[in-house]
């Protein structure tokens, strides 16, 4: 299944400059290249991606931009998974 949804060029240029901050967190950096692999491609967001996601969201102690990549990720998903 080709994914038609992809990050918006606004949310992409937040995400680089997430991973070019010395100060951004592990999960940070990891949300963000997500949010850049799907960038004006039809990439799909992985299972993997979608619970880090979820779990940075469900977290009381997560920063805000944390909370707006992950947002950006799950954004992504498909529901149907092969």
């Amino acid at each position: 299944m080709t994914n038609k949804k992809q990050s918006s060029d606004k949310v992409g240029s937040f995400a680089a400059g997430i991973l070019s901050d010395a100060n951004a967190s592990a999960i940070q950096r990891k949300l963000a290249a997500s949010v850049l692999s799907q960038t004006h491609t039809p990439k799909q967001t992985s299972a993997e991606m979608e619970r880090i996601a979820s779990q940075a969201l469900k977290n009381g102690n997560s920063a805000e931009n944390t909370k707006i990549l992950a947002g950006s990720v799950l954004s992504q998903s498909v529901k149907e998974r092969k």
